[in-house]
């Protein structure tokens, strides 16, 4: 599979977890989100590991890499994220929630383009332009 199929497989994926989360969270019997976000995060590691497992990936040749520092930041940065929203999944609606968290995508574009160096065109600035209006117009009640 080529990055827009990967792209595809995990946009799917992660259209559910919003969802689920707020049925999780919320209600009778609801779970904390923190406690939430625990469970969910094992399911994740226990199958990375696995994928690392299968695909013989070593792991102590990253552990020395002089970019472990980007991925234990990411790693920071990914709790501070995932914590932060299920917390908002488990106090408000899901359809004004999910629009603000995935406002990440626009910003991470832009992050791409200023501190990476990638290119910027037309349409990628068009596209973040129109991301901003759609999650502001979903967002606001």
């Amino acid at each position: 599979m080529n990055y827009i199929s990967w792209a595809v497989v995990a946009l799917g994926a992660y259209s559910l977890v919003a969802p689920l989360m707020k049925i999780a969270t919320t209600g009778q019997g609801k779970i904390p989100s923190d406690v939430a976000a625990l469970i969910a995060n094992s399911i994740l590691v226990v199958a990375t590991l696995g994928v690392i497992l299968v695909s013989g990936q070593s792991v102590s040749d990253s552990v020395v890499s002089s970019k472990l520092p980007y991925v234990l930041f990411a790693g920071v940065c990914l709790a501070v994220g995932i914590l932060s929203y299920y917390r908002a999944l488990a106090l408000g609606p899901v359809s004004i929630v999910a629009p603000i968290f995935g406002m990440f995508l626009a910003i991470s574009s832009l992050v791409g383009i200023v501190a990476l160096g990638e290119p910027v065109t037309v349409r990628k600035v068009a596209g973040i332009g129109f991301a901003v209006l759609a999650v502001f117009l979903v967002s606001v009640e």
